[in-house]
């Protein structure tokens, strides 16, 4: 398909939507591929600004890059060039590549927390599953400030995120070889108990009472551990979009978070209309979340809405016309449509990985590659 839409003479007035990403980073040892235990030497490393817009995580061998929050798409692209420039920089510094991908492509010796109480109060509720190889992943963040509201937001999502997740897969490969997967990390994180498709809920009543039960019965430790894959963030007045791998280049990022916008402001229209979202069995959420990961692209999705599976580019196609008329209200259009062109050229990161491997047999070669990308 090519992306040529119709757009409508009138259109209706939207508030421009606010946006910031956090995107997370391996660490990894330019010589043989293994996680590199340096983030504290890196994060020490960064420049003043930058080191302002990162944060510590769940291992040694991963650092996080927070955008700040903005409404305009080329400067969300500016703030993650630089924040890319400046963590590869510090990584670099300290004998590491800062490698976006999805999961650990090869060993992780050293898995030990952070020296964090929260962090020793995960590892010893879920034990072996919180030592893990590291994952990382790009959270889209989008300003909506009425609770109740992004909650059906949330809602609404639940058809379309497969669709998402397939865009940004970006981890086929672990212990070396090729999982068969094109997100190993959506694998990984299936042991979770707090991770996964967002239930449905009626209410932000709903949704905290039903949190509320999951942290008694130790399902969770807090609020903060809702890991589902949309969720009224706890610490901003924005819906969170955590589904996606962490994407090789800026642009695969910014393609994501316009969607993403785009997708949100959508949904919000028929929130506001009083359509409600459609009931989808939550079984069949997870096995489109399942295919999406093992398929990405270049294969077949889960049709939520029609049911079945139908090629994947014939999904992204529904997902950009169903946006189309929120992409023109954000200016974001003719950014999206070149993105999507061009992903449909390149293929998603898991794509562009396993093309790699093939045509070498080098996984070196293939994480430099990775390394490249993600500097830019």
């Amino acid at each position: 398909m090519t992306y040529r839409p119709t757009v409508a003479t009138a259109v209706p007035e939207l508030t421009t939507l606010t946006l910031g990403v956090e995107e997370e980073f391996l660490l990894l040892d330019p010589e043989t591929g293994e996680n590199l235990p340096v983030a504290d030497r890196v994060l020490t490393a960064l420049p003043g600004p930058a080191r302002d817009q990162s944060r510590q995580e769940f291992r040694h061998s991963m650092v996080e890059m927070v955008t700040p929050v903005t409404a305009d798409l080329a400067e969300l692209r500016a703030q993650l060039v630089a924040l890319r420039r400046s963590a590869a920089e510090a990584a670099e510094a300290a004998g590491a590549r800062l490698v976006a991908v999805g999961a650990t492509p090869l060993r992780e010796p050293h898995r030990t927390v952070p020296d964090k109480p929260r962090y020793h109060a995960m590892s010893r509720r879920y034990g072996p599953v919180a030592h893990d190889p590291a994952v990382c992943g790009c959270h889209v963040h989008v300003g909506v400030p009425d609770r109740e509201l992004a909650v059906q937001v949330c809602n609404h999502l639940r058809q379309w995120l497969p669709v998402v997740q397939a865009i940004t897969t970006n981890s086929p490969l672990h212990d070396g070889a090729d999982t068969g997967h094109a997100s190993w990390r959506g694998m990984q994180l299936e042991r979770w108990p707090s991770i996964g498709p967002t239930p449905y809920f009626a209410s932000a009543t709903d949704y905290d009472r039903t949190v509320d039960e999951l942290i008694a019965a130790g399902i969770m430790l807090d609020a903060a551990m809702v890991y589902w894959y949309a969720r009224p963030s706890p610490a901003y007045p924005t819906v969170e979009i955590r589904v996606g791998d962490v994407c090789p280049t800026v642009d695969d990022t910014v393609l994501v978070a316009a969607l993403v916008r785009a997708l949100v402001a959508t949904v919000l229209d028929d929130v506001r209309a009083g359509i409600l979202a459609p009931p989808v069995r939550d079984c069949l959420v997870s096995a489109a979340h399942w295919r999406a990961a093992h398929d990405g692209l270049d294969g077949d999705l889960i049709d939520l809405r029609a049911g079945g599976a139908r090629p994947a580019w014939a999904l992204v196609d529904e997902l950009f016309a169903t946006v189309t008329p929120a992409l023109v209200r954000h200016g974001d259009l003719a950014y999206v449509v070149a993105q999507l062109a061009r992903l449909r050229d390149e293929g998603t990161g898991a794509t562009r990985q396993r093309r790699i491997l093939e045509r070498t047999g080098d996984l070196r070669a293939v994480l430099a590659d990775l390394a490249a990308q993600t500097r830019g």
